[in-house]
C-alpha cells in the first residue's frame, strides 16, 4: 500500500484530502507543520507527500519541500503542493522546490487524486 502524507494546518482541507485518499486505497499519514511534514518524511517514507505553501513554524512548504528533495533519504518522496496563493509565480517557487505539481485552493479533489494515481504509477 502506497503511502501518502497530508501536511496542512488546516483540518478541513486534511479531513477532505484523507476521505479522498482513503477511497483509494492509500495509507494516509497527517503533518500540520513543515517541521513535522520533515520528521514524518524522515522516518516513515511516503510514496508522496500532498504540501500546503502557508503554515505555521519555521519552515514554510516550499522550504520543506526544498529540504525533502535535497535529502539523500527523501528525495525519493514525490511533491504536490497545495495552495491559496495562485499566481504563476506562486506555482512557480512551488516547482522550482521540487514539487511534481501545483494546485491552488480551491481544488477538485477527483483532479487532485488522478493526478496522484500519476504520480505514482511513474
Amino acid at each position: 500500500m502506497k503511502k501518502i502524507l497530508i501536511v496542512d494546518d488546516r483540518e478541513d482541507t486534511v479531513e477532505l484530502l484523507e476521505m479522498t485518499l482513503k477511497r483509494s486505497n492509500f495509507e494516509v499519514l497527517r503533518a500540520a507543520s513543515g517541521e513535522s511534514a520533515l520528521e514524518i518524511a524522515r522516518t516513515q517514507k511516503p510514496d508522496l507527500i500532498i504540501m500546503d505553501v502557508i503554515m505555521p513554524g519555521e519552515i514554510d512548504g516550499l522550504e520543506a519541500t526544498r529540504i525533502i528533495k535535497g535529502s539523500p533519504e527523501t528525495q525519493h518522496c514525490k511533491v504536490i503542493m497545495i495552495s491559496g496563493k495562485g499566481l504563476e509565480a506562486d506555482r512557480e517557487a512551488g516547482l522550482k522546490a521540487g514539487a511534481q505539481d501545483y494546485f491552488m485552493k480551491p481544488f477538485s479533489p477527483l483532479e487532485l487524486i488522478k493526478r496522484v494515481d500519476e504520480l505514482l504509477r511513474d
